[in-house]
């Protein structure tokens, strides 16, 4: 492959993830739960755990998961219950994209909380 294919190739999934993912505004709760993923990649996580782990409420989790989902960052699977009775639970993780998108974003989002504000003319600068 020349070099300037894949120039090409790289230029087209930077594009194809700002366009999918810059529709997703960072609060509080999506860097919480990006976090939270994170911490172990390879570890699925069901909608409670998450939710213990990112200290959120199902009214927040769910639809924000959802939303991930739809952007193809985030992938689910139901579990196949071990004993009769036990209810099933829908496990999640973040996909190849979703595990670079959430450093991507968790960065960016980190060094923009490092700049200190700027005072009434004088220019921001960054903290020690």
């Amino acid at each position: 492959m020349s070099g300037e294919t894949r120039a090409v190739e790289l230029t087209v999934d930077v594009v194809g993830y700002m366009c999918r993912v810059s529709r997703m505004r960072m609060t509080g709760p999506l860097q919480r739960v990006l976090a939270v993923f994170l911490a172990d990649t390879a570890a699925p996580r069901y909608g409670y755990d998450l939710m213990k782990a990112a200290r959120l409420a199902s009214g927040t989790l769910y639809p924000l998961l959802a939303r991930l989902e739809r952007q193809r960052l985030v992938a689910s699977a139901w579990e196949v219950p071990e004993h009769e009775g036990q209810r099933p639970r829908k496990y999640y993780r973040l996909t190849g994209e979703g595990i670079r998108a959430a450093r991507l974003e968790l960065a960016q989002d980190s060094a923009r909380n490092r700049r200190v504000p700027a005072r009434p003319g004088r220019p921001a600068r960054e903290s020690s």
